[in-house]
């Protein structure tokens, strides 16, 4: 039987704890552990990571002394930080780890190559993908999106600090209702914030099912997918 191939998205945010910025090496290690045991489990696994705990290009931009391009870019390297961090938390508790960048910079990772990356994924190896699509005006989302559809992943986990995808923010709004399987026409449709809208459309074109999940619950990613959907939402 052919192994699972998934694509874990994490944002920056969910790295820095409750400081809100920042890296905090606890939830590193919880996430690496997690990651592990999809890995034991013979699950072939990608991972991207968000950059926000440093900085957002759009935040850096928005009162126009820096440049979006160079907004963007600032935040691509921090997306690279995160991922060396992450290596580093994922060789701890003895995980192979190869990290590849859409910017080259070889003293730190190697530069993106999909093939290469195929066969990192076929021997074991975790393969952190960072500095997004190294393309300004695209979101860490659609990186994901973007590797996930490269590598030929069955499907992308957009690991996040709640159970699913809601109709409004439930941290806002008690009345939330929970979509437990929604359509890529609906996300899109009704702006509902799943992955930014290109991300969406992007998974869309390519038939890749987007898993939204709570990272924090332990075990969660790897029940999910062995088959228990009740703490997650799908959109396919």
């Amino acid at each position: 039987m052919a192994k699972k191939r998934v694509l874990v998205k994490f944002s920056g945010e969910a790295l820095a704890g409750e400081e809100g910025h920042g890296i905090d090496t606890q939830i590193l290690n919880y996430i690496s552990r997690e990651i592990k045991s999809l890995v034991d489990a013979d699950i072939e696994v990608g991972i991207v990571i968000g950059g926000g705990n440093i900085i957002r290009g759009v935040t850096a931009a928005k009162d126009g002394i820096i440049k979006r391009t160079s907004g963007d870019y600032m935040g691509m390297l921090a997306t690279v930080i995160n991922g060396v961090a992450m290596q580093e938390a994922c060789e701890h508790v003895g995980l192979q780890v190869r990290m590849q960048t859409a910017i080259k910079m070889e003293q730190i990772a190697e530069p993106y190559i999909n093939r290469k990356a195929v066969r990192h994924l076929e021997k074991g190896r975790v393969v952190i993908f960072a500095a997004g699509t190294g393309n300004p005006f695209f979101t860490t989302d659609t990186a994901a999106t973007l590797r996930a559809v490269e590598i030929g992943a069955e499907v992308i986990i957009k690991a996040t600090k709640v159970d699913g995808v809601y109709d409004k923010d439930p941290a806002k709004y008690p009345d939330a209702i929970k979509l437990p399987e929604l359509s890529y026409e609906q996300a899109l449709k009704d702006d509902i914030k799943v992955m930014d809208d290109t991300s969406i459309a992007l998974a869309k074109d390519n038939k890749l099912p987007i898993i939204v999940c709570d990272m924090s619950k332990k075990g969660n990613i790897l029940d999910i997918l062995n088959g228990n959907m009740k703490n997650c939402s799908i959109v396919k």
